[in-house]
This record gives structure tokens, C-alpha cells and sequence, in this order.
């Protein structure tokens, strides 16, 4: 197992935002964590990167090391890489820079410049936009810059909050897309998403978090089918 959370608990002040959850992402899957505004799924890939602290509860990376007290900084320098809800590129510098920003704590610099190569033909736009400040970029080209920053960090394990978020559905589709190319190539996905219906046609497995809780787990393929699910979440 790459993940392991047990039964965490996470407070803002008196709101407790998660309540005994229980996650577990297996080597190579993609994962993901649907739910409403506010359930608590942003909060609890915070909490993974280290962003914020539990009350209670542990996360395991790799079956015996433990994720929970470390800095942010520990936990991206072991393959723990969260893109953010809202993308969080550095407006005011190029794209090429926030790419090199996200293999800061690399030392291999051949191997860096290869890298950014690789954005370069995953992201084909990126390379057309590589001395444009990244503020310019259009919502769907920020996204990809946002990925293809973390994908310089080498991820084990890639934390993506909110994807779609304010993107057109044609652009959607290509992140999907894209989701799923980066998971061919051997990164493991822990993906929240509101599109519930992108997210669990293209996931292995899929947990639903509801005020803080998770009230159900399964393959993507069967919460796709399931009644409630369908009811809550995909219109239907």
C-alpha cells in the first residue's frame, strides 16, 4: 500500500472538518474523493501535504513511515505532490520558471532540463508559452502548468484538488485526458473532484465524503451505478 490514513480527525477551531477518515491508495491506482462543498475533501488533501495538522489519526506513506507531524517540505521531497484547488501558479513569473520551481529541491540538473522537455511534449502549449507570464495564461493553460509543475518534483504520488474547476468542458475532457496519460506513465492519483462523473469514469476505486465522514467506498465502475450516488452526485 503507498497510503494508508486511519481514522483522522481534523479541526478548524470548534468545527471539526473530518471525523474518523480512513483512506487507503494502493501503488499505481487512481483514487478519488467525491463529494459537496464543504464535506471536507480539500481539507483532507491539506492534511496529507502537511498543511494542516490532525487531532487525531495517522497517515502512512509506504507501509511504516509516518506522514503525520512532518513539514510540507518532508513530505514533497518523499513523492507526496499536491496541485492546490485554484491552481496557485506565480502569475508574475514565466511559465518556464514555475517549472523550475517545482524541481527546486532537485539537484540533478541535466536531469531537470530533460524534465521540463517532457512538459514540454505533454503540454505542447506550454512550450509555445515557456517566456509568458503564467498570470497571462489562459484558465485550462494554468491547469497544465500547475500539473506540469508538480510532475517536475517526480511524484509518487500525485494530489490533485478540484481540476475542472472553472474550466470549459472541452478543456475538462483534455485534463481528464491527461490525468489519465500521467497514470499510464506510473504515478499513483489521489484525485478530489466535484465533476463526479469525470472523476469515477476515469478512477479505479472512489470513497464519498459527506460532513466530514466517509459514508461509502467501492470500484469507480460500481458508485457510477449506484442509486444514491447517482441521486447526490450525478444528477440523477
Amino acid at each position: 500500500m503507498l497510503l494508508n490514513i486511519d481514522n483522522l480527525h481534523v479541526s478548524y477551531g470548534a468545527i471539526q472538518a473530518l471525523r474518523g477518515v480512513s483512506v487507503s491508495i494502493n501503488d499505481g491506482e487512481i483514487v478519488t474523493l467525491i463529494g459537496s462543498n464543504g464535506a471536507g475533501k480539500t481539507t483532507l488533501l491539506r492534511t496529507i501535504s502537511g498543511l494542516l495538522t490532525p487531532t487525531q489519526g495517522s497517515i502512512t506513506w509506504r507501509g511504516d513511515v509516518e506522514l503525520r507531524g512532518r513539514k510540507p517540505y518532508e513530505i514533497t521531497k518523499s513523492g507526496v505532490i499536491h496541485v492546490p484547488e485554484g491552481r496557485q501558479i506565480f502569475a508574475n513569473l514565466s511559465v518556464k520558471e514555475n517549472l523550475l520551481i517545482g524541481g527546486y529541491q532537485r539537484t540533478d540538473k541535466p536531469a531537470i532540463a530533460a524534465d521540463i522537455e517532457k512538459c514540454y511534449e505533454q503540454f505542447p502549449i506550454l512550450r509555445e508559452r515557456q517566456t509568458q507570464l503564467a498570470g497571462t495564461l489562459s484558465g485550462g493553460e494554468q491547469q497544465m502548468l500547475a500539473i506540469g509543475r508538480a510532475l517536475m518534483a517526480k511524484p509518487k504520488l500525485l494530489l490533485l484538488d478540484e481540476p475542472s474547476l472553472g474550466l470549459a468542458p472541452l478543456i475538462v475532457r483534455k485534463i481528464f485526458q491527461i490525468i489519465r496519460d500521467i497514470n499510464a506513465q506510473g504515478v499513483t492519483i489521489f484525485l478530489v473532484e466535484q465533476n463526479a462523473h469525470m472523476a469515477l469514469s476515469i478512477a479505479h476505486r472512489a470513497y464519498v465524503l459527506q460532513t466530514g465522514q466517509v459514508i461509502k467506498t467501492d470500484s469507480a465502475k460500481s458508485l457510477l451505478e449506484d442509486p444514491d450516488v447517482k441521486k447526490a452526485y450525478l444528477g440523477g
